[in-house]
């Protein structure tokens, strides 16, 4: 099994350090590791440090630095627009996007979006979603935490702009006649794709995502679920893209 992953602000500059707060309560005290183990430490912007455990303390860790590395960012950027559903959904999409690689995440506030964040409300969802990818990027191992970008509930206009900006953009859509499978990809710049609601995207909203210069795909026969759309279309981009 591969050593365990935690995300600290910034790597320590010296050989030793001493990993505190929630990361060191939970390595410490929920994963319960010991002298001599070996951990990942990562700053979620590329930089990677190795350790191995010196000392176990009450929530902390006494840590001596091994080695240390960096990891380059994916290019092409891989954006997902996620409509905001409702209940956990939203949160199941972002865990498994995060896990296939995305590296970014904007919740978009859809015609047909069930769930409405406004006020703050919105911005303890958008909060719960950070924190859902943080969970995820440590589970895969990730040097590079993926950003919940936008308001708390980006609207179509401001999506559209996102879109005239990328090399290429993407909407699902179930009555797509092109496949993802076989779309021109860029070398470089971002990959934008847009995963509509529960109730789907609007033909209004279509309509101002393809002036801005994106184009509808679909995966294939099947219609999936809001909360794997995005995920079986991540999958597909990272084969080609060469990141699998």
């Amino acid at each position: 099994m591969s050593a365990p992953l935690f995300l600290v602000e910034s790597l320590p500059t010296t050989d030793t350090l001493t990993l505190g707060g929630p990361e060191g309560h939970h390595a410490a005290t929920v994963q319960r590791l010991r002298v001599g183990e070996e951990l990942l430490l990562a700053d979620g912007r590329g930089g990677t440090a190795a350790a191995v455990v010196t000392a176990v303390g009450r929530g902390s860790l006494d840590l001596a630095i091994t080695a240390r590395g960096y990891v380059d960012a994916p290019v092409p950027r891989l954006v997902v627009v996620q409509g905001i559903a409702k209940g956990d959904r939203g949160e199941l999409a972002v865990q498994a996007m995060t896990e296939v690689g995305v590296d970014e995440i904007v919740p978009w506030a859809a015609s047909r979006s069930v769930a409405q964040w406004r006020g703050d409300r919105g911005v303890r969802a958008r909060e719960k979603w950070a924190a859902t990818a943080r969970e995820a990027a440590k589970q895969a191992r990730r040097a590079w935490l993926p950003v919940v970008a936008g308001a708390p509930d980006e609207s179509t206009d401001r999506v559209a702009r996102r879109i005239a900006g990328a090399a290429a953009a993407f909407v699902l859509h179930e009555e797509a006649v092109d496949r993802l499978a076989t779309a021109a990809l860029p070398d470089v710049g971002e990959i934008v794709l847009v995963v509509g609601p529960e109730g789907g995207i609007a033909p209004a909203e279509l309509d101002a995502f393809g002036a801005a210069g994106a184009r509808p795909v679909r995966l294939g026969d099947s219609v999936l679920r809001t909360s794997t759309a995005g995920v079986a279309a991540l999958s597909v981009l990272s084969t080609r893209l060469g990141r699998w």
